[in-house]
C-alpha cells in the first residue's frame, strides 16, 4: 500500500489540496481531510476496463474507428458534458473544429444565469485568497453553501491566520434563502450564521427590497415573503458596515424564470456598496463538473464560453439556441458525444440518436451507446490540470495509480485523427 499527501481535487469546485489517499492496487481510500463530495469521488472503483461497440468489447482501436465512422456520417454533432480535465477539453475543441460539432458544458444552462448578467452590466468578483484574508462578512443567497462545497467554511472563512484580519473567528455569515445543512458555518467561537429563510422564488423580491435597503430608500411594506423588514435592514447595514463584504450564490440552484436578473441584482448591489466607504464583492459558485474548466478552454480557443457551433468553420455563440438536449430532441442534431471524466452518475440523455461515450469507468446506462470508451479519471488515473470555481487558479492534478486507462485528451484526438 502507498500513501500519497497533498492531493488536489478536481471534484469540489474550491480546489482542496491536502488530501491525503491510500492506494492498495486500483483501489484508493482517503484517510484524511475527505468530505461528502471528495470521499466517494475518489473511492469510486473501477468497473469498465475495456472499451464497447454496440455492447460488445473490443480493443480501443476498433471502438475509436467506430465512432470515427459515426461522425463522418452525421450532418450535426454535439458535444455534451464536457466534464474533463484542460488537456481533454482541448481535445474536445480540436474534434468540434474537425466535424463542425456543437459543444455544450453540461451545466451551461445554469451557467448562462450569470453570463448573461455579466454580458448585460458586467460584475465585480473576488477570488477564493481574497475571501481568505479580507473577508469579515458573507452573505450567502439561494444556497446551501456547505452542500455544495463541504470544507469551504474550514478552508476559506474560519482559517486560523489572515493577511489582514486579526480574528478570523469574528467574521459574521448570513443566509438569505435555504438553511446550511449542518454546523460548518457555525463559528470557532460558537457564534451560529444568522439565518432569513425564503422560497427560492422569493428571492428576486427580497434581493430588489435589499438592495434598495443599502442605497438608504424607503420601504413601507414590513414583511418581505416572510422575512420582517427590520431583519433586512439589519443585513444592509452589516453589509454597509463591513470593511470587505462577500455576496455569493450558485447560478445552478438559482432554478426559476429569469434567474439572470437576480444574479444582476446581486452584482449591481455590490457595485452600489463599493460606491460607499467600504468594500466588497461577488462570488459566483460553480466549477464541480469541469465548468470552469470548460468555459476557460473554450474561451481561449473561441473567444467564446462552451456554448458555440463549428458547422460554418468558425465559431458561433448563442446562448439559446445551441442547448444540445434541445437540439436533440427537435432533430436539429443527429448525434451525440458524451465526455464526463469525473462523475459515472451523469449519463448522457435518452436519445434515438447515435450517441458516442466517454466517459469515467463505472457508467451505467438505461440504454447501450453506439460506442462507450472508459476513461481515466483527471487527478486520480493521469495528471492533469483543472480550475478551481474562481477560475485564477488552473489545479495542478497529480496522478494516484495506474490504472492503464486513457485520458480523455488521447481517446479525443484519436477520433480525431481519424475523421
Amino acid at each position: 500500500m502507498t500513501e500519497i499527501t497533498e492531493v488536489p481535487s478536481p471534484f469540489c469546485g474550491i480546489g482542496t489540496d491536502d488530501l491525503t489517499i491510500q492506494v492498495d492496487g486500483l483501489s484508493l481510500k482517503v484517510s484524511e481531510n475527505g468530505c461528502a463530495v471528495n470521499t466517494p469521488a475518489f473511492e469510486q472503483a473501477i468497473t469498465d476496463t475495456s472499451a464497447r461497440v454496440d455492447g460488445k468489447e473490443v480493443d480501443l482501436e476498433v471502438a475509436v474507428a467506430r465512432a470515427a465512422e459515426l461522425l463522418r456520417a452525421s450532418n450535426q454533432p454535439v458535444i455534451g458534458g464536457c466534464a474533463t480535465d484542460v488537456n481533454g477539453m482541448r481535445g474536445v475543441m480540436a474534434l468540434a473544429d474537425h466535424c463542425g460539432a456543437v459543444v455544450d458544458n453540461m451545466n451551461f444552462t445554469a451557467a448562462r444565469r450569470n453570463f448573461l448578467a455579466l454580458q448585460d452590466t458586467g460584475w465585480m468578483n473576488t477570488t477564493l485568497a481574497e475571501i481568505k484574508n479580507r473577508c469579515d462578512l458573507l452573505l450567502i443567497v439561494g444556497v446551501d453553501l456547505e452542500g455544495f462545497a463541504p470544507r469551504f467554511f474550514e478552508r476559506y472563512l474560519w482559517n486560523k491566520e489572515s493577511m489582514f484580519l486579526e480574528d478570523t473567528s469574528r467574521r459574521e455569515i448570513v443566509y438569505i434563502g435555504k438553511a446550511p445543512s449542518a454546523e460548518a458555518s457555525t463559528s470557532p467561537a460558537g457564534v451560529k450564521a444568522k439565518v432569513l429563510p425564503c422560497d427560492d422564488q422569493d428571492l428576486p423580491e427580497v434581493m430588489a427590497v435589499l438592495r434598495a435597503l443599502v442605497k438608504g430608500k424607503k420601504t413601507v411594506a414590513e414583511n418581505i415573503c416572510g422575512i420582517a423588514l427590520s431583519d433586512l435592514q439589519a443585513v444592509a447595514e452589516q453589509l454597509k458596515a463591513a470593511k470587505y463584504s462577500v455576496v455569493t450564490w450558485a447560478a445552478g440552484a438559482l432554478n426559476f424564470d429569469q434567474a439572470e436578473l437576480t444574479v444582476q441584482m446581486l452584482s449591481e448591489m455590490v457595485k452600489d456598496i463599493n460606491t460607499m466607504d467600504t468594500r466588497s464583492s461577488g462570488f459566483p459558485l460553480g466549477g464541480k463538473e469541469g465548468d470552469q474548466t470548460a468555459n476557460q478552454v473554450c474561451g481561449w480557443t473561441s473567444a467564446f464560453p462552451a456554448r458555440a457551433r463549428f458547422s460554418s468553420g468558425f465559431p458561433e455563440y448563442d446562448p439559446f439556441l445551441y442547448d444540445s438536449s434541445a437540439m436533440l430532441a427537435n432533430g436539429e442534431a443527429d448525434i451525440l458525444v458524451w465526455v464526463q471524466a469525473f462523475n459515472a452518475a451523469f449519463v448522457p440523455q435518452k436519445t434515438d440518436k447515435p450517441t458516442i461515450v466517454v466517459a469515467r469507468s463505472g457508467m451505467v446506462f438505461a440504454k447501450e451507446p453506439d460506442v462507450f470508451i472508459p476513461v481515466g479519471t483527471p487527478g486520480i488515473d493521469h495528471a492533469g490540470h483543472a480550475y478551481r470555481l474562481d477560475n485564477v487558479v488552473a489545479i495542478r492534478l497529480k496522478k494516484c495509480r495506474d490504472s492503464g486507462l486513457p485520458s480523455t485528451a488521447e481517446v479525443l484526438n484519436a477520433i480525431e485523427q481519424a475523421l
